[in-house]
Formats: structure tokens, sequence, C-alpha cells
């Protein structure tokens, strides 16, 4: 083989599609695969620094992308984020990774963007080793989110960079000599923890760097993206404070100022003060009902869905809102929001085209009207295919048609007049197009929900289909349950009742499912970060470490101060019942089932007021209010809040590789208990 690594060239596009369509395990998967003209105009989209492509015999068997802006995130000055690497399974025992990473960080020193970021899924163990043997570092969210990934950073060029001025040329030859980051720096762990230090108050993160037989230790401020201190040991041991170079670029920390509030008949909006980014709260509603990113007024820096860089905004009240001006040398947008009787409006005005605005319906459970008329559930992968791992791949929206969702409390409608794609069924990319007196208009809507009629169209919608839930059922003659809890596996490893296996469970051993790298038990207790927050969204259950056994169906986490115990009737047509106590949790606390399922099963849900009926393999992840699935030997297992739970406690169901995932969600500070139940048939009632 003789790999060559190179720039990407015009024409590349459609190999490297095809490329990732031969590979379900590439990084940025799309349901259907995706076209050279869709990865093609995803570069254009993400303002790519640069992007490596690993060649053997005019093949491209490799990549790896710098970005500026993914869509889910934009970068602050001076950081790139890395995405797209993949290589071709057959090269990845070569040194094809680590030519392409080695190649990417010298070109981003050259550049003077010296802050890597990237993105890896824990459970991934072979992808995640490597970016912590190449100093990749966890200075945030330290267990997986919804879209599965924690965040790395990297800060090696950083430090290279601020204290190559005062190395020596003993020092500097030894760099020159550097060939892989993972020759560099002491191995780092791959536990899934922070590496930040608080030191006076400044989170920082400690590096030790081998160049030759000189050692040189740094201190960064991540917030700030500077070095705070260093010093080199010659191989003698004496050691020397370093002179620092500030990096060319300035970081802008986030100021984290008070939002700005207004809002009538039962929305509130808030529009945050550093990055613009827009809320509108509900009430009746547990999170978000909608959220709106700022455009920017670089067109080539919009905020992503789930992250934008700090602002300099000036915001002031208007009439019913606020108006927003955000100024990039001669550039300028401004936009005015406002909301009357349930309409929100976005007027923007600007001297050159901004960027793309990224909207997000936070209503879990629902309708999803398509714009051919077509009714679905909310969630991943129904009506819509996901697109959130590349953009340029999502659904054109017709002008002239309209989107709606209907929930319990509150429905959405959205007229289209302006450029609309639907990345997914609840994610939206809307453009701004002048009208003829140069402004450009958003509009939404927002209605109480009608029993009758879809928000926003008024058009009569209907029942849905007819209620489907299993029935109370005589147990089996001579059937016994049994559960076995067991603190070392921090859950139930076992549930049988009678000759019914309702749980999965890879107990003694430890096993990847989905994206929890430590899964073994097949009922267990997290706590995990909010249900809608924009930046992660609800995990995927990794466990705390340490738990006791506090009865033979209790168990108690001690540093988390999370309980929870079951109640088992023995007579098996009584529900089994779990009550979870975490009283100092500022987390959602959950109960997470694998239960055990064929591959692909049919599941049975209440989805605001709606009854669905699903096959497995036709969704990603959708939120129910109660749920049943079909398990191996075709018993049903029936999940709901126990009588009385708060009215936040809900479902999400997950489709993986390795199965079926449920969490029953219930929020922070308040007790929650569930009701799980094993009927023989699912009965009409």
């Amino acid at each position: 083989m003789s790999i060559t690594i190179r720039p990407y060239q015009e024409g590349d596009a459609h190999d490297i599609a095809a490329l990732y369509n031969r590979h379900r395990d590439n990084p940025n998967p799309v349901a259907g695969g995706i076209t050279g003209d869709e990865l093609e105009r995803e570069l254009a989209e993400r303002d790519t620094g640069t992007f490596l492509v690993a060649v053997d015999g005019g093949r491209v068997v490799g990549t790896f992308g710098l970005f500026h802006n993914t869509g889910r995130r934009s970068a602050r000055a001076g950081e790139l984020i890395a995405d797209m690497f993949f290589v071709a399974p057959a090269y990845r025992n070569g040194v094809i990774t680590g030519r392409l990473f080695t190649e990417a960080v010298e070109w981003m020193v050259q550049s003077g963007c010296l802050v890597l970021r990237l993105t890896v899924n824990p459970a991934n163990s072979v992808a995640f080793k490597l970016y912590r043997r190449v100093g990749c570092v966890s200075v945030g969210q330290t267990v997986p989110g919804e879209d599965g990934n924690v965040e790395l950073h990297n800060y090696i060029p950083l430090v290279l960079r601020s204290v190559f001025a005062d190395l020596g040329p003993e020092v500097r030859s030894a760099l020159g000599g550097l060939n892989s980051f993972g020759t560099v720096t002491e191995a780092r762990d791959d536990e899934l923890r922070s590496d930040v230090r608080l030191v006076d108050g400044v989170r920082t993160v400690d590096y030790h760097l081998a160049l030759g037989e000189f050692r040189i230790t740094a201190s960064v401020d991540v917030d700030r993206g500077v070095v705070r201190e260093a010093e080199v040991t010659a191989p003698d041991g004496t050691a020397r404070t370093l002179r620092l170079t500030e990096p060319p670029y300035h970081v802008r920390a986030p100021r984290r100022p008070e939002p700005h509030r207004f809002g009538s008949g039962g929305l509130v909006c808030e529009v945050d003060g550093d990055d613009g980014t827009l809320s509108v709260l509900a009430e009746g509603h547990h999170g978000p009902l909608f959220v709106s990113t700022w455009p920017s007024c670089r067109a080539d820096r919009p905020a992503g869905w789930r992250e934008g860089e700090p602002r300099d905004l000036d915001i002031v009240a208007v009439e019913n809102g606020v108006r927003v001006t955000e100024r990039c040398g001669e550039d300028e947008v401004v936009g005015t929001v406002t909301l009357t009787e349930g309409t929100l409006r976005q007027d923007f005005a600007f001297t050159s085209r901004p960027g793309r605005i990224f909207q997000t319906v936070g209503l879990r459970q629902g309708t999803f009207v398509h714009p051919d008329g077509e009714r679905h559930p909310i969630g991943l992968g129904l009506g819509v295919r996901d697109a959130s791992e590349a953009v340029a791949a999502s659904q054109v929206v017709p002008a002239g048609t309209e989107l709606a969702w209907r929930g319990t409390s509150w429905g959405i409608g959205l007229p289209v007049r302006e450029p609309v794609r639907l990345i997914h069924s609840a994610l939206l990319e809307r453009g701004l197009a002048a009208g003829p007196d140069g402004v450009a208009r958003l509009r939404t809507d927002f209605r109480p929900a009608d029993a009758r009629t879809d928000a926003g169209t008024g058009a009569r919608i209907d029942a849905g289909t007819e209620a489907v839930r299993p029935g109370r059922t005589a147990p089996k003659p001579g059937a016994v349950r049994r559960l076995e809890l067991t603190a070392s596996a921090a859950g139930v490893t076992s549930w049988k009742e009678g000759t019914t296996k309702v749980l999965r469970s890879p107990y003694p051993r430890t096993r990847v499912f989905g994206y929890n790298p430590r899964w073994s038990a097949g009922m267990w207790v997290t706590a995990e970060n909010s249900r809608f927050g924009r930046a992660s969204g609800l995990g995927w259950g990794v466990a705390p470490a340490a738990w006791e056994e506090k009865h033979p169906l209790g168990l108690f986490a001690p540093r988390e101060r999370i309980g929870w115990e079951l109640t088992a009737p023995e007579d098996t047509a009584e529900p089994v019942r779990a009550d979870i106590q975490a009283p100092d949790s500022e987390e959602e606390i959950v109960l997470w089932l694998t239960p055990n399922t064929a591959r692909e099963t049919t599941v049975l849900l209440d989805s605001a007021g709606t009854r669905w009926e699903l096959g497995s393999a036709g969704f990603r992840q959708i939120w129910a209010t109660a749920a049943t699935v079909r398990l191996a030997d075709g018993s049903w297992l029936d999940c709901r809040p126990a009588d009385g739970a708060c009215a936040q406690a809900e479902l999400v169901l997950r489709t993986t590789p390795s199965g079926l995932l449920i969490g029953c969600v219930s929020p922070a500070r308040r007790p929650s208990a569930w009701q799980l139940a094993v009927h023989s048939e699912p009965t009409r009632s």
C-alpha cells in the first residue's frame, strides 16, 4: 500500500460519499446515505478550514476535516472543530489514522488556530483511547448527551505556540523532530471524567510534554483559551519558567447576563444576551416550546443549534419585544423580535447576507404534520430522515406550504415563505431572504392545543389509532416472579415472570449499549442533564460507580444521594413498582430499562393523547406518556408513571444496534414512581 495524504480536491466528493455509504460506522450517518453533491455542499456550509483525504492507489480510504462550524456547534476564536474523521476498516491498524491527525494539527498551527475540538462516542473505545493518547482532554460534559458523544479539546498546539519563542535552540531542535502527538504527551486514562482543575477560581488543565530529553509543563486557562504558566525542565533536572506569547486572537468569554424577557397570553420569550438565542416558554410545557438561534452578521459563523459563540450584541426593548443589533466591521444585522396574540415575528434587516438560523421545536410528544399532509409522531427518524450529522442532506420544504406540530397543551404552526429545510421532524434550518423593503420576515404561530384541530392550521384531525393497551391478565399457572438486584451492577440483573425473560443484561460482564460504554444491569437509575437542555440533552445512562445495597430490592448511591427500591408483589398479575428518591439532585432522574426484545419489535405508545403502533426499526428516538413493547417470547412489557406521579414524567424510547433502550424520566428534586407490568397479550380498551 502506498498511502497519500492530501487536501480535498474538486471531484473527491462522490468518492467520499461512496466511502461513507459503504460503512455503517461512519461518523456522519444519514439514513439512506448521502450524495456527492450533498457532501460538497456540507463542506461549503461548514466554513471548512481544511479537509484531508487519504488515498490508496487513487481510491479514497480516509478523511479528516477541520471546520469553523458543524451545524450543531460553532467554534470560538482560535478554535477548529474536527469532524468527518473516518478510516476504512481495512486500514485502521496501520499508520493512516495517526498521519491524518498529525497533518491536520500541523495545518492548524500554521493557520494560527491553536485549539482543536472534537466529539467522540465514548463507547467506541478505540477512537476514545486514541484521542486521549494524543492529548485530548475533557473540559465540559463528561458523559454522552442525546447525540451520543462527549466533547474533547486538544491544547497542545496552543501550548507549543505560546512557549516556542523562549524554548532555546536545543528544545526547538527536539520539537522539529516531532512526528506524532502520541510520543510527546503523557498518557491519559480513558475514564469518563473531567480533566479540569480549579486554580484560584480559574478552570485549568495541565499538560506534561516530552520533547526529546526535555520536559515542558503548562497550565491552560480553558475559558480564556490562553496558557497561564509554563516551565521547561532540562535533562539535568533544572527547571526554568518560560516567557509566554499571547495567541494571535482574542477569545470572548461568556458574560452570562440575565436574559431579556417579554411575553403575553401564557407565553414568555427569553433572548440570551450572550449569543442572541431566543427561547419561547409556555405554561404547561416542561422546557422551551421553541428555540431559535441568532443568524450572526458573519454568514460563515452561524450559531449551532447546540451552541453559539458569545457575541457583542446591543439589545433594547421595543413594543411587545426587543431589537437586537450585531455589528462586524462594516456589516450589521438588526433583528426585531415581537410576540403578539400568540404570533412570534422575527424581522431581520442586514447590510450583507447573514448566516442561517436553526430552530428547534420543543414539543417532545405530539403529532408532526408534514408538508405533504401526512401525520407522524414527533421523533427522530419519523416522517423526515435525521440529517443532523450532515445538514446539507436535509429536506427542502416547498414555499407556500405549512408545517404544524400539535402537542398536549400547545401547538405550533409555521407558514413557509422563505427557504426552509427540515433537518429532522423537530429541527429546521431557515434562511433569510429579504423582501422588497429589504427586510426578511419569519413568522411562527403558537396556539393552545385543541383536541379537534391542528394548531396553526385549523385543520381537523383524526382521533388517531384506537387505544391499544395491555389488559390485566391472570398469572400463568405456577408462574413465579424472580428479580435480582445487584449493587456491583448498579441495578436489576435478572427479572423473570414465570418463563418470560423481561430484561436483557450482560452481568457479570460489562458491555457497550448504544452510546453507554458501561452497560451491566437490565434496569438501573442515573441522574442526567435536562431532557430539553440545548447543549447536550438527555444522556445514555452511564451509571454512578458506587452503589450500596439497602435491602434485597433497594440501592443507594451515597455520593449522588440517589436511592431507589422496587416493590414486587408475588402475584404476577400485579405490576412491579419502582420508587426513586433524589432530593439533592439538580439533574433529571431516569430509570433505564433494556427489555428483552427481538432485534425488531413492536412498540405501542401514547404520545400527547394519540396512540401509535410502530416498528422499532422505524424510528431512532421518540417520547411518550406510556409505552408497551413486545418481548422476545411474545409477552408485552408495559411502562408508565405510577398513580400520583408528577405531570412532567415521561418516557423516551431509543432504538440502537444494541437493542431497544427505554428511559423513564422525571424532573429534578421530585420523587418519581414507575409502574412496570408484563402481560400475555394486548387488549383494546
